[in-house]
């Protein structure tokens, strides 16, 4: 038996004889053994298994390199930085004035990437850290933070509509393969549950990033964040999407259905975003937003016309900690 599998048997007879799918996301991205971003990630772009705007054109990196400068930020962090390359071009574009006044921090839980970036950021002036309130702790709370396709990558609790009420994915073992299957459960706080949804409609809740969040707000005290992710408001998210985002990928071909659980921490695991959510656990911190757009927005004029419709698919929010303080 695998050490995944064995681990999945183990998990889901401690629980009782299903395991909450966001438990089954959580041990098939960051188990330490056999996890995603623990043991098989070592780079994201053509290479790996997916790509992501800041592997694909530097005009990411422009426009957070020009907010960076219109905010005149000291220190900045960047949590999840993926391969390296988008801090890496950050830099670049900021001039060597501007990174002589600059401490840039990076904020990765993953061991494989943290030492590609390390490797492709050799000789800049960049400190590594194991968590944001660890960093934020060093800074003083003072800092502008921003992250690209960073909360997509916390386990999301998946939920579908009954005729009666809302009930939770599981995931059952049996015969050596994953079966779904739907339990009772508590709904978490979401803007999602507000929405009059037919029966069959499936949701995600990233609720796990609002756990984060809660536990690294009162650490932040100024400066500005930017989110970066693909995904929508409510009730867009999901017109028209029945059966939800949840979605994998694997040497870029992406995996749906029963294909998701055929070889966990084989493939990225991941699903939209609700920006409403966002907004909303945000506001719940005393924080403000201070813009909210679609990453077209963000970027234009200098975001090249063929990746227009790929930028209107993500979303880049803006808060700050206090209400009247950027």
């Amino acid at each position: 038996m695998s050490t995944a599998g064995a681990f999945l048997r183990s998990l889901q007879n401690e629980l009782g004889g299903s395991i909450p799918f966001h438990r089954f996301m959580q041990a098939a991205l960051y188990d330490p053994s056999f996890g995603y971003y623990s043991t098989r990630i070592h780079t994201v772009g053509r290479r790996g298994d997916f790509s992501t705007m800041a592997t694909l054109d530097r005009s990411l990196a422009l426009g957070i390199a020009a907010w960076i400068e219109k905010n005149r930020a000291c220190d900045v962090i960047e949590i999840g930085a993926g391969s390296g390359q988008l801090a890496c071009d950050i830099l670049a574009s900021l001039g060597w004035w501007k990174r002589l006044r600059l401490r840039y921090h990076i904020v990765e839980v993953s061991a494989p990437l943290r030492e590609a970036q390390k490797k492709l950021l050799r000789g800049r002036r960049v400190t590594w850290h194991e968590s944001l309130p660890a960093a934020l702790d060093q800074l003083g709370g003072h800092a502008h933070i921003f992250s690209n396709e960073l909360v997509d990558a916390f386990p999301c609790r998946v939920f579908e509509r009954t005729d009666t009420d809302w009930q939770e994915l599981h995931v059952r073992i049996e015969g050596g393969r994953c079966q779904e299957i739907l339990r009772p459960c508590t709904i978490p706080e979401s803007t999602v549950f507000q929405q009059p949804f037919q029966a069959g409609q499936r949701v995600e809740v990233h609720e796990s990033y609002h756990c984060w969040l809660e536990d690294s707000a009162p650490k932040w005290k100024s400066g500005a964040m930017l989110t970066i992710d693909y995904g929508d408001t409510m009730p867009a998210l999901y017109h028209r999407r029945p059966a939800g985002s949840l979605r994998g990928y694997a040497a870029h071909q992406v995996l749906t259905g029963a294909d998701l659980y055929q070889a966990p921490g084989r493939c990225d695991l991941t699903a939209d975003v609700n920006f409403s959510d966002l907004e909303s656990w945000g506001e719940q911190q005393g924080w403000r937003c201070l813009s909210h757009s679609t990453l077209a927005d963000f970027l234009a004029p200098n975001l090249p016309a063929r990746f227009q419709t790929a930028a209107e698919a993500f979303r880049v929010l803006e808060q700050s900690p206090h209400p009247g303080i950027a």
